[in-house]
């Protein structure tokens, strides 16, 4: 992978290919803020020396020619991720594109509202500063395990300030939460086999004082997620069953709530 930026598309196009190949694991090379022709040439060193799909973004016409004639010298396939993009955005829009290297990354607006929803999510992490809660864009709530901070920080970068509340079994949600008007509340929950054996892991990993039988007791864990869905139900808020999701499917199906809440 050749990239002339930080490589994060090509990364998420290659894995989102060869995850549709399950019996076979793809070995990533990455070669990113590739902009001249030595660092090219020390790329294409290593791919000699290892061959494989190419995969490269790389605006710099004459550079990405120099891809392809590489390339086809050693008989490998290569694929330009964005161009067929950007001739299709060419052919509607009527204009060539600005062939602008990181385009992505401009420190914009919308930029340092990404840095703002990390700096407000990191803060009201687990429960944390409650008091300015009702700021917000998403407020997730749900008992232990249930992915609440990856899912909180994966919307942070997505620009959506969110805030994550714990759900204790017999325990009241906070009243800040209770009566924020801002934020969409949404509940987190998984299956008892799910949640056991996350919570397994965490002890496993950690050097913590945990009360191993309680948190690990699928009966209990059971009674935990019947006190969170009934509380949600209280307070009429969505609920969302992360058993099978990834972060990124949570928080899409988090992000269509919220569209259809406006």
């Amino acid at each position: 992978m050749i990239s002339d930026a930080t490589g994060e598309t090509l990364l998420a196009a290659g894995r989102a290919a060869a995850a549709q190949y399950t019996n076979a694991r793809a070995i990533e090379h990455i070669y990113p803020l590739v902009r001249n022709q030595k660092q090219l040439a020390r790329a294409f060193a290593d791919i000699e020396e290892e061959p494989g799909i190419v995969l490269y973004t790389v605006v710099d016409t004459e550079l990405a020619a120099e891809i392809d004639a590489k390339c086809a010298a050693l008989g490998l396939p290569c694929v330009s991720v964005l161009e067929p993009v950007l001739t299709v955005f060419q052919s509607y829009l009527g204009t060539p594109a600005g062939r602008r290297v990181g385009a992505q990354h401009v420190l914009d607006a919308q930029y340092f509202r990404r840095i703002d929803a990390l700096n407000f999510t990191l803060e009201h992490d687990d429960g944390q500063m409650l008091h300015d809660v009702d700021d917000a864009d998403i407020v997730l709530v749900g008992i232990s395990r249930t992915s609440k901070t990856p899912t909180s920080i994966y919307l942070a970068n997505r620009g959506v300030k969110t805030a994550n509340v714990p759900i204790v079994l017999g325990m009241e949600i906070p009243p800040q939460v209770a009566e924020a008007r801002g934020p969409l509340v949404v509940g987190l929950v998984a299956s008892a086999e799910r949640i056991s054996h996350v919570r397994q892991n965490r002890i496993l990993g950690s050097s913590g004082d945990y009360r191993s039988q309680d948190y690990l007791d699928r009966a209990t864990i059971a009674e935990e997620l019947t006190y969170a869905r009934q509380l949600c139900s209280r307070h009429n808020w969505p609920l969302i069953d992360v058993t099978r999701r990834s972060i990124e499917e949570t928080a899409a199906a988090i992000l269509a709530l919220r569209d259809k809440s406006r």
